[in-house]
């Protein structure tokens, strides 16, 4: 069914679909779902403490005994700038006061600790079959111990030099995330993340120019909502595809429903790559916060701190029906998006990804 192995040999799964982590929103039921269905099940515990992630993989390890993944991020902390924070809380006030939201005190700092010795503790008592991590690889005294505990490690890439850098530092496949991927840049290397979103590569770009470069799996992510998309990932020379924005509207996804009803408008609304709502580059759909002070705005302090300050008028709105100030995270994909259960849509992306590749290679 599959010519290119390598992954599936690498993971121990059955077909070359790996769900996106999507935090907050691949539950553990979708998870164990496309684990079940042959796929690799990913949970996203960057915004977990230990604990909460320890109770995630023992809730996976209940439902199903296939592989999982489990993702962190390694981004650099945010560095505190008083000045810069109290202009972007300015730049919000009107917003406060459209919507009765006490300005006076700015919202307490929000912040989000990378990947670190207590989770690298979590890991090697849990020893998940696949780490995968966003914003490059942890320190190498992490990343040892992580490999010494049996874990295979894969990471994103948005360029060929990041593809590299990783397969040279360890990794045992890389994640190319395209242009039109929904969520986060995975960007690590190039500091001016700005120019690095206008000079980045589509998936469909990137992906033969990194498999290429590296000798390992390649992973392609970005805009792959359907079987069309697998089988022209894997055609270009990837191992496997790594698709999110598709399950979004699965029941078994944490998706609101405030979030569901946008995606069911995404062919009206479109997506655009914006920095507005977190302080890293991360493509969303359009909504009034973005359009009116982003996309990119170089004022934005670092990520995740414009989170923080966000969520007041996030849930103002919010108790309106209003997305005017939610971050709805989704890639180029998302109009492909089909409201199917997790395990009908797995099924339905292997047949139609095995027919397509039969027609390409005239069988």
């Amino acid at each position: 069914m599959w010519s290119d192995r390598r992954l599936l040999e690498l993971f121990g799964i059955e077909h070359p679909i790996v769900l996106a982590p999507m935090a907050g929103f691949a539950t553990v039921k979708l998870a164990s779902i496309v684990a079940d269905a042959g796929g690799l099940g990913s949970i996203g515990c960057a915004t977990m403490d230990p604990q909460r992630a320890t109770d995630a993989i023992e809730q996976m390890r209940r439902l199903t005994s296939k592989p999982v993944s489990l993702n962190f991020f390694c981004h650099e902390p945010a560095k505190a700038d008083a000045g810069r924070e109290r202009a972007w809380h300015e730049t919000l006030s009107p917003y406060y006061r459209e919507l009765g939201v006490d300005d006076a005190t700015p919202p307490p700092r929000t912040d989000l600790a990378p990947f670190g010795s207590a989770m690298c503790e979590f890991v090697e008592d849990a020893r998940p079959e696949v780490v995968s991590f966003h914003f490059g690889l942890p320190a190498p005294p992490l990343l040892a111990r992580i490999k010494a505990a049996g874990c295979k490690v894969i990471s994103s890439a948005t360029t060929v030099a990041e593809a590299r850098w990783l397969e040279d530092h360890g990794a045992d496949a890389v994640i190319a995330q395209g242009y039109e991927a929904g969520g986060h840049r995975g960007t690590f290397l190039d500091r001016d993340r700005n120019w690095a979103v206008a000079s980045q590569l589509g998936t469909f770009e990137l992906v033969p120019q990194v498999t290429d470069a590296v000798s390992v799996p390649v992973i392609a992510a970005g805009g792959i909502a359907d079987g069309r998309g697998i089988a022209a990932a894997l055609a270009l020379g990837a191992s496997g595809v790594q698709i999110g924005t598709a399950f979004l509207l699965c029941p078994e996804a944490a998706t609101p429903p405030l979030h569901r009803d946008v995606l069911r408008q995404a062919r009206e609304l479109g997506t655009v790559m914006t920095n507005v709502l977190s302080g890293r580059p991360a493509r969303a759909m359009v909504n009034r916060f973005v359009a009116e002070v982003g996309p990119l705005s170089d004022a934005a302090p670092d990520f995740p701190l414009p989170m923080g300050e966000l969520a007041p008028l996030r849930a103002a709105a919010e108790r309106k029906g209003s997305r005017d100030f939610t971050p709805i995270w989704a890639g180029q994909g998302a109009a492909l998006a089909r409201e199917l259960p997790a395990k009908a849509l797995m099924q339905t992306l292997v047949k139609e990804a095995v027919e397509r590749l039969k027609h390409i290679r005239g069988g």
